[in-house]
């Protein structure tokens, strides 16, 4: 057993001791850590501070700002963010309250290193994140943005674009799992460090829900600690502090041994086939109450820590029971290695065979993957320890609760100002051409060539396929009668985030809520990924607050449906900090919004394409001068500019609930939210559809629409709005909805028998172009930035 002696090294030769063992808490750090154990820690123990402590597990930097912001409560919660996955009301069957449970992570600094091993294993840890929650998990989506597909390392990002996707649709396809897509971006300031957002959603009974933590009832009986799955390797060692560090190209061999293996075919068995289902059921139908645990960052050590002081008890665990895939692995390695496919459960002592039965009989997992097993590793205690053994000796005796709390940092913040302004130019003469420029930018163009890799269907329960709508909608409940649906939509537009970091956040809740209501859903919690760079500068410590800030007043001001000044609960998320290059490079703001709605009947959905000629086209949303990081700017002039759209809280909120309403009406055929783009893109989007198999053209009039504004502003702003395609029958119902809200739909014009998109202006014809030339445009995008 090697002791560090903190009291007795200097400052240089703590320093050189923490490199030779991979440590990276601060020398005041680790001080504190032989202040609170009354001597000088053991390696095992200051790896165990090391992950405890690090911003990934202990949110260090973050965890005021988001206690001071966010709102995580409302009468549809069920689970808050306080464990593995938030869970909200979805629907009552029978008089069963069922539950949809979300998690949202990220994988960014594995991704950039070792793209399809980072991308695999982050799906591979958000099902977890639900699966020991006791759901069943029905879907994931991925967020991703990458660096410049053109720029000095384009190549690169090209590869790890390619093996992003790969890793994702080679372990969700592999695992049963559906996806349900997630927006992509690509900018050069994710050259150096791509983000790799996942989502997952799963369903439970209420009574079935699991909790991370050791139940009360080990105070009077004798509970067991059984890990379950691969068994220990170094792989992962130190992830969650790779995961808290910036990235360094030079160490980048290095960093590859802390990025996990993931294993979706024995993952699929202990998930998907239903062994832990089994352990679950069997455990309910005994009566006992157990705990379940995941192991993600920092392995057993983290992942049993937590599980008994959630439940306010020690544990003694011994490591050499521990199944080991390598000999000779070091304690600290056994204790924190990331080794994937594996949970960690808390169950009475008697109860324990059985348990043992189920996974290593029943489901054999010796035979699936060698090594892998169920065993008994350690029991818990009364006395709130953390002890770990290691060939006859303690290599770890530390409080519990000291282990788990982690630590908190005042940053501080320091405002930014953009200094870009509003370019000043003439309007181009040309603005068909301006469109299929903006059409073909990899930031617009359809992702169909991403999507295609993935199994959007296997579980039989989706209902709108991404790209087919704003948001993808499946029916996970259908077996049991059930017509409610979940809607799922990812957003956060990085330009806006660069400009102005608190709009960066309001928009990226407004247009994830407007997305799912596009389909019909009503926004019912959201989740939130904070990529951010380093939280040391007082800059970018700034810029994550003011996102934050921005999230929370767009929860609390859209509100929840039926619920006056109730906020739209954020009920599970993440923090990412240190996207930052060993050059300084940090990425743009970058908070990544999940937002998950909920329709009664999904029956009554629609998607975005147009269904029938002679339809009118109703525009909801004044086209305002917010062109500030619009591909608009980009694509022609090359710039950000400085105006970016700015959310009217009570406007959103009526527009989103006229649209949903005048959905579940029965008078809108198909509707679409304006985003990237702005007015014109969404027209030809409506008129392609999600595989550009589109027949039906449009023509719009501008005239009277935002009349102070120039007409190519009012075709590219990206001001927040809808469009909605009406039958014109059904056209007094459709605006007596929205005047209801005290919105006047402004009537673009009129879906058309034939292939082109025709845009006027007080009868001056600004666009005239067949469907093949929108069509060539836009698919050809995102193709060519991945080729």
């Amino acid at each position: 057993m090697r002791i560090l002696e903190i009291d007795k090294l200097n400052e240089e030769e703590l320093k050189r001791e923490f490199a030779a063992n991979g440590i990276s808490l601060t020398i005041s750090e680790a001080k504190k850590v032989a202040e609170i154990l009354g001597r000088n820690p053991t390696l095992v123990e200051l790896h165990l501070f090391n992950s405890e402590w690090s911003e990934h597990c202990s949110y260090k930097s973050s965890k005021s700002t988001l206690e001071e912001f966010l709102p995580i409560t409302g009468p549809n919660v069920i689970q808050g963010p306080e464990e593995d996955a938030g869970i909200i009301e979805l629907t009552k069957v029978n008089g069963q309250r069922y539950g949809l449970v979300i998690a949202h992570e990220s994988h960014n600094h594995p991704s950039q290193v070792l793209p399809v091993e980072g991308a695999a294993t982050g799906i591979g840890g958000i099902v977890r994140d639900v699966d020991c929650m006791g759901a069943r998990v029905v879907a994931v989506a991925d967020p991703l943005r990458f660096g410049d597909p053109s720029g000095k390392n384009g190549a690169r990002t090209r590869w790890i674009a390619n093996g992003v996707v790969t890793g994702i649709w080679e372990y969700a396809n592999a695992l049963g799992v559906p996806n349900m897509g997630g927006d992509t971006y690509f900018n050069s300031s994710f050259d150096d460090n791509c983000l790799v957002n996942v989502v997952a959603l799963g369903v439970v009974k209420e009574d079935d829900i699991v909790h991370s933590a050791v139940p009360k009832e080990a105070s009077k009986e004798p509970y067991d600690l059984i890990l379950v799955g691969k068994p220990t390797d170094n792989s992962g060692f130190g992830g969650a502090t790779f995961a808290s560090k910036l990235l360094d190209e030079e160490q980048e061999e290095e960093s590859k041994g802390a990025v996990q293996v993931p294993d979706p075919f024995l993952k699929n068995v202990l998930l998907m086939r239903k062994a832990n289902q089994e352990v679950l059921a069997l455990a309910k139908e005994r009566g006992y109450v157990i705990g379940f645990k995941d192991l993600g960052a920092a392995g057993i050590a983290c992942a049993s820590s937590e599980l008994c002081a959630s439940g306010g008890f020690g544990a003694d665990i011994n490591l050499d029971d521990i199944p080991q895939a390598m000999d000779d692995l070091l304690p600290e390695v056994i204790a924190c290695a990331e080794t994937q496919e594996r949970y960690v459960l808390s169950v009475p002592s008697f109860f324990s065979p059985e348990v043992l039965a189920v996974y290593n009989r029943n489901w054999a997992l010796p035979d699936i993957y060698e090594g892998a097993q169920a065993k008994v590793i350690g029991r818990v205690i009364k006395e709130k320890s953390y002890i770990l053994r290691h060939k006859g000796e303690v290599v770890c005796n530390c409080p519990i609760d000291e282990v788990v709390k982690g630590i908190r940092y005042k940053r501080v913040a320091k405002p930014v100002l953009w200094k870009e302004k509003e370019p000043e130019f003439d309007r181009p003469t040309n603005l068909k051409e301006v469109l299929l420029k903006v059409l073909a930018s990899p930031n617009v163009a359809s992702k169909e060539c991403i999507y295609r890799f993935y199994d959007t269907e296997v579980q039989g329960n989706t209902v709108i396929r991404p790209g087919e709508a704003d948001a993808a909608l499946i029916a996970p409940l259908e077996e049991i009668g059930s017509k409610v649906g979940v809607a799922l939509s990812c957003d956060g537009n990085p330009f806006y985030g660069r400009i102005d970091p608190y709009w960066g956040g309001a928009t990226a809740v407004a247009e994830a809520m407007r997305n799912v209501a596009s389909v019909g859903a009503t926004p019912s919690g959201i989740t939130d990924c904070l990529n951010y760079g380093n939280p040391e500068k007082e800059e970018v410590f700034y810029q994550f607050r003011e996102g934050v800030r921005g999230i929370s007043d767009a929860a609390k001001n859209i509100w929840l449906k039926g619920h006056k000044e109730t906020a739209v609960p954020v009920v599970s998320g993440n923090v990412s900090f240190y996207n930052e290059s060993s050059t300084g490079k940090n990425v743009d703001p970058s908070p990544i919004i999940a937002c998950a709605g909920i329709i009664d009947d999904y029956s009554k959905s629609v998607t975005l394409q147009f269904k029938h000629p002679e339809s009118l086209i109703y525009l909801i949303g004044e086209r305002k001068d917010e062109l500030g990081g619009s591909e608009y700017y980009q694509q022609l002039l090359g710039l950000l500019g400085a105006n970016v759209p700015k959310v009217d809280f009570e406007f959103e909120r009526r527009a989103i609930y006229g649209v949903i309403d005048a959905i579940s009406q029965g008078s809108v055929l198909s509707c679409h939210d304006i985003s990237n783009g702005g007015m014109a893109v969404a027209l030809v989007e409506m008129i392609l559809g999600a595989r550009a198999s589109g027949r039906l053209g449009a023509v719009v009039e501008l005239t009277g629409l935002s009349p102070n504004l120039r007409a190519d502003k009012r075709l590219f702003s990206e001001s927040s709005g809808f469009i909605l395609e009406v039958r014109s029958s059904l056209s007094p119902q459709f605006e007596a909805i929205f005047n209801n809200y005290r919105i006047k739909p402004y009537l673009l014009g009129k879906t058309a028998d034939k292939p082109i998109l025709v845009i006027k202006d007080k009868d001056k014809e600004l666009i005239e172009v067949g469907i093949k030339d929108l069509a060539k445009a836009w698919l050809g995008g995102t193709k060519e930035a991945m080729r």
